[in-house]
């Protein structure tokens, strides 16, 4: 019986294809009610990040995290605030991007 490897650890952590759909659609809606303006993503080695920008030369209104490191603890996913607070975290993105989907509501209506 040979020696089986252990698979390489990603070098980065990314979005799949449905999560980033999902942040786009919500990004592309609050960009249509007026409210972002520009985006950024980072990729690192054990985080993905998702930052949303009213005006480009200031910091991100939202931030989405994914640290599957954290997958069986509190949740990968989180939501932070423009002062570093985090407003949500869990195990699914849909309910931790509903404040952000409250807030687009919010704008909509006004």
């Amino acid at each position: 019986m040979g020696v089986v490897p252990f698979p390489a650890a990603p070098l980065q952590v990314g979005f799949d294809r449905l999560e980033l759909t999902r942040i786009l659609d919500l990004y592309g809606r609050m960009v249509a009610a007026g409210h972002w303006r520009d985006y950024a993503m980072d990729f690192h080695r054990d985080v993905a990040i998702f930052s949303a920008f009213r005006r480009a030369a200031e910091r991100p209104e939202f931030r989405i995290e994914k640290r599957p490191a954290l997958r069986q603890r509190q949740g990968m996913w989180a939501l932070i605030g423009e002062g570093g607070a985090v407003l949500k975290r869990g195990h699914e993105l849909g309910p931790v991007l509903a404040p952000v989907e409250r807030r687009l509501m919010k704008l909509v209506e006004e």
